[in-house]
């Protein structure tokens, strides 16, 4: 369900760990412990609001950079696609609105400026996108699956591909 290889630009190679959220995070645990546990903490709290299952994809212009937060800025071109899945709709609703790995949703009737919510973003009413260059992020909720997607130092045309792909998976 996440990104695979032949959905991102050359130059960018898969990190260790893509794959389930769990390899992930104990993958991460060996460069960053730090940063491993916040990423378990967010993972549990999708798990308490009802998360059967996670998956992410992480793809990179450099080997370090698949150990930095996500949308945290460097020179480093990455793409970043997680997924959860509830056991039901109101359940991924729920979650997405309460916010997913620290990106919560804007709001209602605040923008900030990069940030559009709402059916504008493409990815229908429960979703909202940030497009500050060099940092592109969406997050948004669709049947029973939540999904996040973070591009740095990559286009717009790429960010939208991205986001397109993950969430034509999403039924």
């Amino acid at each position: 369900m996440v990104l695979q290889s032949s959905e991102v630009p050359a130059g960018l190679s898969p990190c260790l760990g893509s794959g389930p959220i769990d390899v992930y995070i104990t993958t991460l645990a060996n460069a960053d412990a730090n940063l491993a546990s916040r990423v378990a903490t967010q993972w549990e709290q999708l798990r308490v609001a009802g998360a059967t299952s996670g998956a992410i994809s992480l793809f990179t212009s450099t080997p370090a950079a698949c150990n930095a937060e996500l949308a945290a800025t460097s020179s480093a071109k990455s793409i970043t696609a997680f997924i959860a899945e509830f056991a039901d709709a109101g359940q991924a609703d729920r979650a997405w609105s309460a916010g997913v790995f620290g990106f919560v949703p804007p709001a209602p009737g605040e923008l900030p400026a990069g940030v559009t919510s709402g059916t504008g973003t493409g990815l229908g009413l429960s979703s909202w996108t940030y497009d500050r260059p060099p940092v592109h992020l969406a997050s948004w909720h669709k049947s029973v699956f939540v999904a996040l997607v973070v591009v740095s130092n990559l286009d717009a045309a790429t960010f939208k591909a991205a986001t397109a792909a993950v969430d034509a998976r999403l039924n």
